[in-house]
């Protein structure tokens, strides 16, 4: 079974010279196995094509794909048309329990949502003709799907979802949270959600002016408060602190109690708090997705971040996600490379104090916090961005700063975005250690404002580091991106403070994350949305011990070195705070 896909966004044959028709073997004996179709884009006959695979390398754009799959994935679920996407395979609402969906960005897993919320029919693989449900249901007779699906084709599945991209939220309505929260409150259960989430305090701010956390646990709580009978949420944890997480998490545990959930999350402890069975999405993204069968939630977690499938024999990464067992605290003698200057910001209801401290050369510096502390003030504060109330930034360190909310302003290519930034685009350096490294090669011709949240998230991250700086600053870096991306993106900043011997600061909610990017941490407490302070940096064992006492949560490491929450009030749980270990730690780090 071979599937040949064509990326239109990425293919421009006006541009090119059409080179997938020139050098293809079959074409030039005859046969039209590629041509340029209707839309100006290069259409492949499965069919005629021999899997040779030149055309993929001579394609200057990499626009396309072919790939051969066992026989037993002959028909797909649903394709997009002709040398389109193609899925394989839905994961199962259950009755009672959180279904996770874990896999990469690009993979179906939006695709097979919309099937099991009757948004989309699925076809099969027949796209040129609408598929009826007597064929549907044959497919499906005999499976935990069949019923599920009757109960589609009727329109009688009332769905709640909540959008994985939060900031499309003030552009379909307007008012204020009191007024969203109020039309969507089916179960008369808004009472007990609004404290949980922390919500009281901006019931009647207008929803335009929310920051990212505030959007998200709104829209966190409108999903949960409707009546449905299939509950969907797509990323619940970006711009979340931990406690936020874990709050939005209890809810929906709560609720699953009643109707089946199915969550999509890229944060592995609070998925493996949240979800009770998982359904791993592997395949090549943009290309085609296969969907497991559920699997129990740390066995499918664990499954993943190998990259082997037991039950299936399916080898789907050539490399394991490994988590690293470091001694933080052993650290190296590294020279200052800059002062964090005492000073104070004044707003009107919010009061920010910088005691000071030190960045070191070739250092990353984690920084973490509950929201509303002032982490991106202070980063602001750094970045001439904002002036501060007392003290004075003095320093001709060159800053490079990447904000928390990412916008995508320019029609121009991630291509000619990136050379604005640099005028090192061509060299192999920073084609290896950039492009490569953030897998941006696939998406260098398409515009900027055509991106995906994780699309951009990249290309913005990759637009920072490309600058000629001694201190970089990245908000938030983790947001949008799936497992793989974030491992990559901690490797390469890494990489890029040590190689370059600059600083780099990173403030992020994601505890592995910040474990494995961070030699020593900058701490921020007080009262969120009051007053923040910044204490440290402290070395990586005292900071996050301080951080998490503060939030109460206590993390393990299991066998894998994977981290994981303690439940609260489990034994791990309360036998690390008696010792006053709230960070995960091995005998090999002491």
């Amino acid at each position: 079974m071979r599937i040949a896909i064509v990326h239109k966004d990425r293919c421009h044959a006006k541009k090119c010279g059409t080179e997938c028709i020139i050098y293809c073997p079959r074409v030039r004996t005859g046969d039209e196995t590629v041509i340029i179709g209707e839309e100006g884009k290069a259409v492949i006959s499965e069919e005629l094509c021999v899997g040779c695979g030149i055309c993929i390398k001579k394609c200057p754009f990499g626009a396309i794909d072919i790939v051969s799959l066992p026989e037993e994935l002959e028909q797909p679920t649903h394709r997009y048309g002709k040398n389109g996407f193609a899925l394989y395979g839905l994961p199962i609402p259950i009755e009672g329990k959180v279904t996770g969906i874990l896999g990469a960005n690009g993979i179906g897993k939006s695709t097979a949502v919309k099937i099991l919320s009757g948004q989309l029919r699925p076809n099969l693989g027949n796209f040129d003709t609408e598929v009826a449900w007597e064929e549907i249901f044959k497919r499906y007779a005999g499976t935990e799907l069949f019923d599920y699906l009757q109960t589609v084709s009727k329109k009688s599945l009332k769905i709640a979802s909540k959008p994985q991209y939060i900031d499309y939220i003030p552009k379909v309505f307007s008012g204020t949270v009191r007024s969203l929260l109020q039309k969507t409150d089916e179960r008369g259960k808004l009472d007990e959600m609004l404290p949980a989430l922390k919500l009281n305090a901006i019931l009647d701010h207008d929803i335009s002016t929310l920051s990212g956390g505030e959007l998200q646990r709104v829209a966190i709580a409108a999903c949960l408060a409707r009546d449905a009978d299939f509950y969907f949420l797509d990323e619940i944890t970006p711009f979340l602190d931990i406690y936020q997480r874990i709050a939005a998490a209890k809810l929906i545990r709560e609720l699953a109690a009643e109707r089946p959930v199915v969550v999509v999350e890229h944060d592995l402890a609070i998925l493996d708090m949240l979800a009770d069975t998982v359904h791993v999405g592997y395949g090549k993204p943009a290309v085609f997705g296969i969907i497991t069968r559920l699997k129990g939630v740390r066995v499918g977690i664990n499954q993943y971040l190998e990259g082997f499938l037991n039950e299936e024999n399916v080898r789907f990464r050539t490399t394991a996600v490994v988590f690293e067992k470091r001694a933080h605290d052993k650290g190296s003698n590294r020279e200052d490379l800059f002062i964090i200057p005492a000073m104070t910001k004044e707003y009107e209801s919010f009061h920010l104090t910088v005691s000071g401290g030190t960045v070191k050369s070739g250092e990353v510096l984690g920084i973490v916090g509950a929201n509303g502390m002032g982490k991106s003030t202070f980063a602001k504060l750094l970045a001439g961005v904002e002036t501060p109330t007392t003290g004075k930034m003095e320093t001709i360190l060159r800053i490079s700063y990447k904000p928390q909310y990412i916008k995508a302003d320019t029609s121009d290519s991630v291509e000619m975005y990136l050379r604005r930034h640099t005028t090192k685009f061509d060299t192999s350096y920073y084609q290896h250690e950039i492009i490569e490294s953030l897998s941006l090669e696939s998406i260098l011709q398409s515009p900027v404002d055509s991106l995906s949240g994780g699309e951009l998230q990249r290309v913005t991250i990759a637009g920072c580091l490309s600058q000629e700086a001694d201190l970089y600053i990245l908000d938030e870096p983790s947001a949008h991106l799936d497992v793989e991306q974030r491992v990559k993106v901690t490797r390469m900043i890494k990489h890029h403070a040590e190689g370059k011997q600059v600083g780099i600061m990173v403030i992020d909610h994601d505890i592995y994350l910040i474990d494995m990017i961070s030699e020593r941490i900058l701490v921020f407490e007080g009262e969120p949305g009051i007053a923040g302070t910044a204490a440290g940096p402290f070395k990586m064992r005292d900071g996050m011990n301080r951080f998490l006492d503060e939030l109460d949560v206590t993390f393990r490491r299991d066998q894998s070195g994977r981290p994981r929450i303690n439940k609260p009030g489990s034994f791990l749980d309360r036998e690390q705070k008696s010792s006053g270990e709230f960070y995960y730690y091995t005998a090999d780090e002491e």
